[in-house]
């Protein structure tokens, strides 16, 4: 897959077959904007091309009714997810102030029809762009003879009579439903994050864990609580249990902290990077009035997650 930072880095080609948004999430909706930009490519002899913007125009164009949002996938994360469901090409676009203030005619004329060039545009059924939010799929037809393209609009993806949506995504995982998030996602919610050195007070109590610092402050982390997890290392799933909170036992830390112990395997993971793939809420983040009651709940919490991972057969990781 080709990655463009920048307009001036694509050369225009009049094949390109183009999808414009956020895709924050590339969620189960997305994922069917992008089948449907690659089986035209494929009929067409073209690329396909997702054309998307870092920062998220959010951060930038603030609504101050509105709580900044946290990020169901980084801009990396959402490379690795393009690349993922074989899209040949993406251009990112740096979101500024002043990139804001482009109009959605201008935005197709200037910049997708004169630099970018393509034959098919397709959004989703519920997409604006431009200054104000103000072009739509109404507009897109209107300048399509004019310029020579063809716009197609996706319906919403609706599974089990709910309406994929990256804010429902997100309600999901600040209210322990993981599994409703990764049904709407298509596959396994993550965190990515660097292994850096913790107290070790985990190893002293039999269950050594690996302490995840976050790559992105913007990143959407689960609500507090107890974890089934697992991590692709060198190829190969290794389940684990995580605690995502403040360790309220020993420490009541200020920042929250992502401690997983993985289940059967040995090996120093220090500074190692790694994706944390959340796959079941266990339990809420407790204090124990000692070391043995902890013990006890650990354990507990590790019979627990054996018995699960016995019944999970996951083929498609990354």
């Amino acid at each position: 897959m080709e990655v463009f930072r920048g307009i001036e880095q694509i050369s225009n080609n009049s094949k390109h077959i183009i999808t414009v948004g956020t895709f924050d999430g590339v969620h189960l909706g997305h994922q069917k904007i992008l089948n449907r930009i690659k089986e035209i490519a494929k009929i067409e002899n073209g690329k396909s091309l997702i054309i998307t913007f870092d920062p998220h125009p959010q951060f930038v164009v603030k609504r101050p009714e509105k709580e900044p949002i946290k990020l169901l996938t980084t801009i990396e994360e959402r490379l690795l997810l393009f690349e993922k469901f074989g899209i040949d090409k993406v251009l990112i676009i740096p979101f500024t102030k002043e990139f804001a203030q482009i109009s959605a005619e201008a935005f197709v004329r200037e910049i997708l029809h004169q630099k970018v060039g393509f034959s098919h545009i397709l959004v989703g059924h519920d997409h604006f762009f431009g200054k104000n939010r103000e072009g739509n799929f109404e507009l897109l037809s209107k300048l399509s003879n004019e310029l020579g393209f063809f716009v197609e609009r996706i319906p919403a993806f609706i599974t089990e009579e709910i309406t994929v949506s990256s804010t429902k995504i997100r309600n999901a995982l600040l209210q322990n439903q993981i599994e409703l998030a990764n049904k709407l996602l298509g596959y396994h919610y993550f965190i990515t994050g660097t292994v850096v050195s913790g107290d070790g007070r985990g190893a002293s109590l039999g269950f050594p864990t690996a302490n995840i610092k976050f790559d992105d402050e913007h990143k959407l982390v689960p609500s507090n609580g107890v974890y089934l997890v697992y991590s692709n290392i060198d190829g190969k799933i290794v389940y684990g249990m995580a605690n995502l909170g403040f360790r309220p036992t020993f420490h009541n830390e200020k920042k929250r902290v992502l401690e997983v112990y993985y289940l059967n395997f040995a090996g120093d993971l220090y500074k190692r990077n790694l994706k944390v793939h959340f796959l079941k809420f266990l339990r809420n983040e407790q204090k124990f009035n000692s070391i043995d009651e902890l013990l006890i709940q650990l354990n507990k919490d590790k019979e627990h997650s054996l018995n699960l991972i016995n019944n999970l057969n996951l083929k498609n990781f990354f």
